[in-house]
């Protein structure tokens, strides 16, 4: 697998798993608090914490490759904790 595919992978994994967070954050827990329907947690956490992991994968990957310095994946990484920074770092990965 050549730089850029595992970039642009990169890319797209940081865009659906903030997608993801931003859902969980935003409807997934209000459904479970102000409409008692814990399950909307359950399923949307389960695919944002599956999605994280494919994200933390590809970042190792990247590293192993040599596409993506370290400095940049522990950006990554930190901006996939916080709600909307994925969006912001997206740009600077391009």
């Amino acid at each position: 697998m050549n730089e850029s595919t595992t970039s642009n992978r990169i890319r797209i994994a940081v865009l659906v798993e903030g997608v993801s967070f931003l859902l969980l954050l935003f409807v997934a827990m209000p459904l479970k608090y102000l409409a008692d329907l814990p399950l909307a947690v359950k399923y949307v956490g389960w695919a944002h914490g599956l999605l994280f992991i494919i994200l933390c994968g590809l970042l190792f990957q990247g590293l192993i490759t040599g596409s993506i310095r370290f400095s940049r994946a522990v950006l990554v990484f930190i901006a996939s904790l916080i709600p909307f920074a994925p969006f912001v770092i997206n740009h600077r990965l391009k």
